[in-house]
């Protein structure tokens, strides 16, 4: 984490871009992260016990309430209502298209949950993986994610955990109720929190930004998420018959057309093969911590897609086209095969592109291809399975157009009549007429309570502190104890280099030699903190006043994916750095680059799916004589050093002030 120079004579500014100055595995913070899930377990296991015997004392209270509504509802109604509505188990059973989606789903959230308790999730997931997903989007939506990330940043233990409890307890909920208005209840809130995701987490899937492909997981796994949600929501009779897996099908066939579009449109990168996206993307994440038979593979695509990146594209856009073309087309013969060839595509792009989607530590989710299997499958399952219709159904389903699909019309002797019920027939519920004692709970209904009231408690353990949190003015007490430490101090020489600026003219160690220089790595396509770091050695430069003439400041990129010369011209363009006749944005092939950061201890890493580049943040003090001198290590984005830097009285002591200061020091070296 940038300590892992031999030579020099410095000071690290250590950190992982997470905003706060702090690790991403600070034991301080990891400690309060696990302690926070531990008393929140308890708290889950207290409620979960106590409410069976809730349950049974409120059951009287619960009885008086249902008969008082019914009763009401009996004097304003007429009795053409069926006995189905009013109690009747009949037809309660659930369509099988809509339990795929329900198990499916139920588990793919709890597994997001689990992922959530990793170590790094509090420090890394705001700027590591939120804040990125928003680059090249509107402003507008920048700001909202900044927002989220901000409140993120300030509570990272109460929203790491608030966050896990929600997709557990999500995930819980829909494996657990099979039917019914509670079962609807969870898709719901899948919608809901899937939705919030969606925007603050994935920056809409990077809909409104360049660079929109399939392959890459667009328009963002959440998003699947959120139409799983919905279906789930239904009423069950709009899953009887076969019309609603047709329209699933049609709709997914539409989104498949339109993404081999965009594959396949001319100027977008995928049709080139040495230096395309694709290309680029895979080996970049072929680098970062994995199996080493699944890096081997990514590495192994990446050349092929180098030396056939228009075949692979050529491939690819196919696919896409024709799987979409059959699934609207609606029939089984076309869209059995097209389903068979859409399993094949999913899991190809899942594992050799989307990278598994969890690996990396921050890894949130498995990306977009296993939910869009899901949905898939799901509208395949309800067009070729479809549920029968039920006697509440009847006069609708004997017309509908799924039922004559089925060629099947119900008739008289296999539809029961519609039971009438009078003004004076007991009302019921589940079977028990209103008014009558409640039975205890049955022991085989003792796990659905548990679970029951263990979902409902982690949901509040999520809902509270994150709402707490984005309403609290300060950020939270444990970032002032986690900040990191004083780094070691080493003597040497400056690692050389060779590289080019943002101009595309050649610039090395030697060329700078008499002058000193302040000297970071920064991602040129990074929103959040090397903007900041950059602005910082901006008034590190004003703070030198005439100085600043023998003072030269240097970034070099630290992007294994955009290292270009257009895009450090366009981060210098983007933070009106070009002014600055001290500034160089430095760069060059990625493998110069790699032993430049590996000679200077920087940690580069790719998360999955490559949509977020992690690295170290240091910031070294060079001389004029090429030896490397020690900086204050606070970090510059740090609220708390940003907070005193606000004060005119204590801006000697801001992360500017004090680098202003270490050079002047350099500066009168003899």
């Amino acid at each position: 984490m940038g300590s892992g120079i031999a030579v020099g004579h410095m000071v690290a500014m250590t950190g992982m871009g997470d905003g706060t100055g702090v690790s991403l595995r600070n034991p301080t913070i990891v400690s309060a992260f696990h302690h926070q899930l531990w008393i929140g377990l308890v708290v889950v296991l207290v409620v979960a016990a106590f409410t069976p015997l809730a349950v049974n004392v409120a059951a009287p209270y619960w009885t008086r309430a249902q008969r008082w509504v019914l009763s009401a509802s009996r004097r304003l109604t007429v009795s053409w209502r069926p006995a189905a509505i009013q109690g009747s188990t009949t037809g309660d059973d659930e369509a099988l298209g809509r339990r795929v989606l329900r198990i499916g789903f139920g588990l793919i959230w709890l597994a997001d949950g689990l992922l959530q308790l990793q170590p790094a999730m509090p420090m890394g997931l705001a700027d590591q993986v939120t804040v990125p997903s928003a680059f090249g989007s509107p402003a507008w939506l920048q700001h909202l994610v900044r927002t989220g990330a901000g409140i993120w940043n300030d509570h990272p233990v109460e929203a790491a955990a608030a966050a896990a409890w929600i997709q557990i307890a999500i995930g819980i909920w829909l494996l657990t109720a099979r039917r019914g208005r509670i079962s609807r209840l969870g898709g719901v809130v899948g919608f809901g929190w899937a939705a919030v995701v969606w925007v603050f987490g994935e920056a809409m899937g990077g809909v409104l930004a360049p660079g929109l492909s399939w392959a890459f997981g667009a328009p963002g796994a959440v998003l699947f998420y959120a139409a799983a949600g919905v279906l789930i929501a239904l009423p069950p009779r709009l899953w009887r018959g076969d019309r609603l897996g047709r329209m699933l099908l049609m709709v997914m066939g539409a989104f498949l057309m339109g993404m081999a579009l965009l594959q396949a449109w001319p100027g977008r990168g995928f049709w080139r093969g040495r230096g395309g996206d694709i290309s680029q993307m895979v080996s970049a994440m072929a680098s970062g911590a994995q199996p080493r038979a699944l890096s081997s593979m990514l590495q192994a695509f990446a050349g092929f897609d180098q030396a056939h990146g228009f075949v692979v594209n050529l491939v690819l856009v196919s696919a896409l086209a024709v799987v979409g073309i059959a699934f609207v087309s609606g029939r089984p013969g076309a869209v059995r095969p097209a389903l068979w060839g859409f399993i094949v595509l999913c899991l190809a792009d899942w594992l050799l592109v989307q990278d598994l989607g969890v690996l990396g530590g921050l890894g949130t989710d498995p990306n977009s291809a296993l939910p869009q299997l899901l949905l898939v499958i799901s509208g395949y399952v309800a067009m070729v399975l479809p549920a029968l219709p039920t006697p509440a159904d009847a006069p609708l389903a004997s017309t509908s157009p799924g039922a004559r699909a089925l060629g099947k019309t119900p008739s008289p002797a296999t539809v029961p009549a519609l039971a009438m019920t009078s003004p004076t027939a007991p009302p019921t519920t589940s079977g028990v007429p209103i008014g009558t004692s409640r039975p205890a709970l049955r022991p085989r209904q003792l796990p659905r309570v548990l679970l029951a009231g263990a979902t409902v408690c982690m949901l509040a353990l999520g809902v509270v502190p994150m709402t707490t949190a984005a309403l609290a003015s300060t950020p939270d007490s444990v970032l002032a104890a986690a900040v990191d430490g004083t780094p070691s101090v080493l003597s040497g020489q400056a690692p050389s280099f060779s590289l080019v600026d943002q101009e595309g003219h050649d610039v090395s160690l030697h060329d700078l030699r008499g002058k000193a220089l302040l000297l970071t790595f920064l991602d040129p396509v990074c929103t959040s903190t090397c903007p900041l770091i950059a602005q910082q050695l901006r008034e590190a430069s004003n703070l030198l006043g005439h100085d600043a003439s023998r003072v030269e400041l240097v970034a070099i990129a630290s992007n294994p994916i955009f290292h270009s010369v257009a895009d450090v011209e366009a981060f210098t363009r983007q933070e009106q750095l070009g002014n600055l006749p001290n500034w160089l944005f430095l760069t060059g092939s990625l493998g110069t680059l790699e032993s430049v950061w590996k000679a200077y201890g920087i940690e580069v890493t790719v998360t999955p799916a490559g949509a977020m580049v992690s690295h170290s943040v240091v910031v070294y003090v060079v001389g004029p004589h090429g030896n490397l001198r020690w900086v204050d290590p606070e970090n510059p984005t740090d609220p708390f050093v940003a907070a005193a830097a606000s004060s005119p009285t204590a801006q000697d002591l801001s992360f500017s002030g004090v680098l202003a200061g270490n050079v002047r020091s350099v500066l009168s070296e003899r």
